[in-house]
């Protein structure tokens, strides 16, 4: 095996399954499990995850073709320009580790990786690995000896997620679309996932969060208030979780520069090479474009790099802008997507990666 891989996500599953038998993957956790994620796959997500051999309409992804955008009281929406999936990633995750076990990969669950240094990363209960290649795929969390660097410091935002099973008309409503709602401070993303429950995810500014008593209770009914879209879909849903998953201080906007600090034979996947904000829909499919270009570039960490920075910095860059835009004046978000739907259409294919982007791996 001559490469390591630091965490079963799905970068850095996928990575394992087109690795086979060359790869090594550890993984923290032992068994399945839910993610903070929005768990909306676009069409790019979709072709990786069609050529790594998963079939998504055998795990019953909701479908989603449409997208609201919503202020208060005031609702825009149109078609997307492609076909999305609601899909959860403790499903997806699941499938790709297992194909990858199925592919000769061996796959370690269960332990945690402590740190690297001197080209051996330290594993609970495994002691020092020598790694003769590195993919470092820990998602949104950095790893002793090879923390990321951020060209700003992180916002103070908290960020929370809830599964939900809607009432019986609020589920028909939202059926087939995904809604992002925006409001003072954060917004909200809401749509199916397969077993006909609704996976509601938000980002908030700290102090509104601390306003709110830090409780999940609390969060839905001041955001209800100020909603009146929101309080519709939230009266009488059920909350499926014991309590929300929670995150602090999520790197937006954050991409890795190439520089000679980069060691040698180490690969940042997914979140560790870029983080899109959450609300454009595209971090699984930058997470499995990179997976793709990193098994492509060998050994070459500089090409891989400078490839990721030109295909993965244009979306993340045009998303900060438009959430900057957003935050700013939602309201005029809302009405001019009103009196030009053609607007969020155009907002979808802005922050994707470009099809000559996918075809070059």
């Amino acid at each position: 095996m001559n490469t390591i891989i630091v965490g079963g996500g799905v970068a850095g599953a996928a990575a394992a399954c087109l690795l086979g038998p060359d790869a090594l993957l550890i993984e923290r956790e032992s068994a399945a499990h839910d993610k903070i994620c929005g768990e909306f796959l676009s069409w790019e997500a979709q072709e990786y995850l069609s050529r790594l051999g998963l079939d998504l309409a055998a795990f019953g992804a909701a479908p989603i073709d449409r997208v609201r955008l919503v202020h208060r009281g005031e609702v825009a929406e149109a078609a997307l320009p492609f076909r999305g999936l609601g899909l959860t990633r403790r499903v997806v995750d699941e499938a790709l580790l297992q194909h990858a076990a199925s592919r000769g990969a061996t796959v370690l669950r269960g332990h945690a990786v402590r740190g690297f240094s001197d080209g051996r990363i330290e594993v609970a209960g495994q002691g020092h690995l020598p790694a003769k290649r590195l993919f470092l795929a820990t998602g949104k969390h950095d790893l002793r000896g090879l923390r990321r660097a951020p060209d700003r410091a992180p916002a103070d935002w908290v960020g929370l997620k809830m599964y939900l099973t809607l009432a019986p008309a609020q589920q028909e409503a939202l059926a087939g679309f995904i809604e992002i709602m925006l409001f003072r401070g954060g917004y909200a993303g809401l749509q199916m996932v397969e077993g006909g429950r609704a996976n509601f995810c938000l980002l908030l500014d700290r102090t509104r969060f601390q306003h709110a008593g830090r409780s999940w209770a609390g969060v839905a009914q001041m955001l209800s208030e100020e909603c009146s879209h929101m309080a519709r879909r939230l009266a009488g849903s059920v909350a499926l979780l014991p309590q929300p998953l929670s995150i602090y201080r999520v790197p937006y906007g954050f991409l890795h520069r190439p520089s000679g600090a980069d060691r040698d034979a180490v690969f940042r996947l997914g979140d560790q090479v870029g983080v899109i904000p959450s609300f454009c829909g595209d971090g699984v499919s930058i997470a499995l474009h990179s997976a793709f270009a990193a098994v492509n570039a060998g050994a070459d960490t500089g090409s891989y790099y400078r490839r990721m920075s030109h295909e993965a910095g244009r979306p993340i860059r045009q998303a900060g802008r438009l959430y900057a835009a957003g935050q700013f004046m939602p309201g005029l978000a809302v009405r001019m997507a009103q009196y030009w739907p053609g607007a969020l259409r155009w907002i979808a294919r802005l922050t994707r990666l470009s099809p000559t982007a996918l075809r070059s791996n």
